[in-house]
């Protein structure tokens, strides 16, 4: 299935979570069996074309495409967890929400240092939980020069505040407007 195909299997839900929000679900897609091979297929291309040695995804949705492209490709993958999560010493990163903060943690021990690291996730948006963790992982030593998503709401920025970070950002499709 081509980008195109897969982007007609991507619900939208207006208003959720508050009124003007147009909802990107992706458990339409992912309940596709060909849809879901296929999105991990290019993906794990792009990872391939990009010299991943490690897959990274972010909990939660980031773990589904992060891992199915991790093993496409026969590579480890690295979980970015939310706090509290791991029962070992970690390294994480506070950011900042549109409203608060939050908390991103890793095994250090999981990034041999220089290895080249893809992050994969379903969505960018605002590229705050992104781009934490691309500092994360730069922190744990890995080389973070590429970051995949399945779908871009380009109006929100997300994209370009990763390209300002040095991380390049490949999206099977986009949507506009919030």
């Amino acid at each position: 299935m081509t980008p195109n195909e897969l982007k007609s299997l991507i619900r939208t839900v207006p208003d959720f979570p508050e009124a003007g929000i147009q909802f990107r679900d992706i458990t339409t897609l992912i309940g596709h069996p060909l849809g879901l091979a296929a999105t991990v297929r290019h993906l794990a291309e792009r990872a391939k074309a990009c010299g991943a040695e490690a897959i990274a995804g972010m909990e939660a949705r980031g773990f589904i495409f992060g891992a199915a492209v991790a093993v496409e490709l026969e590579l480890g993958f690295i979980p970015v967890r939310k706090p509290g999560k791991l029962p070992i010493e970690i390294i994480g990163i506070d950011y900042a929400l549109e409203y608060g903060t939050d908390r991103l943690e890793i095994d250090p021990g999981a990034i041999q240092h220089g290895q080249t690291v893809v992050i994969v996730d379903d969505l960018i948006a605002t590229g705050g939980t992104a781009l934490a963790a691309a500092q994360l992982l730069r922190q744990a030593g890995a080389t973070i020069d590429d970051a995949l998503f399945v779908i871009d709401l380009p109006d929100l920025g997300g994209a370009q505040r990763l390209r300002d970070a040095s991380v390049e950002v490949s999206t099977l499709m986009e949507f506009e407007g919030d």
